[in-house]
């Protein structure tokens, strides 16, 4: 990454997320009250420790290129217990499963040009 898209202090992001989020809340406050709901209801699992649910939250932060995501869940990540080597293998799943959407995807173009008459 070049050092103008770099985010190179993470909690100063991170403020400014939240307070640009008390921003939102105050102009659509129903918006916010049902984010945290389904946020809540996420983290509510029966059957998924909260190191899982967070490996899998890092890994689809990373597929939608969600940069608070990021922020939210590799926090939420190591104070779940979660190690570097941990999330690198999540990681290479979300890399992984990029990779494979970008295959099937290209196997449509073929269709696509099969489909266009030329």
């Amino acid at each position: 990454m070049t050092e103008d898209t770099r985010i190179e202090d993470w909690d100063s992001y991170s403020a400014g997320l939240r307070a640009r989020g008390k921003e939102l809340s105050a102009m659509h406050p129903e918006l916010m009250k049902g984010f945290g709901a389904l946020s809540r209801g996420a983290s509510t699992t029966k059957h998924l420790d909260a190191k899982t649910r967070e490996m899998i939250a890092l890994a689809v932060a990373v597929t939608t290129r969600c940069e608070g995501c990021i922020d939210a869940h590799a926090r939420k990540a190591r104070a779940a217990g979660a190690t570097k080597e941990e999330v690198a293998e999540a990681l290479g799943v979300a890399i992984a499963l990029n990779a494979g959407a970008a295959l099937t995807y290209s196997l449509h173009v073929l269709d696509a040009l099969d489909g266009v008459s030329g």
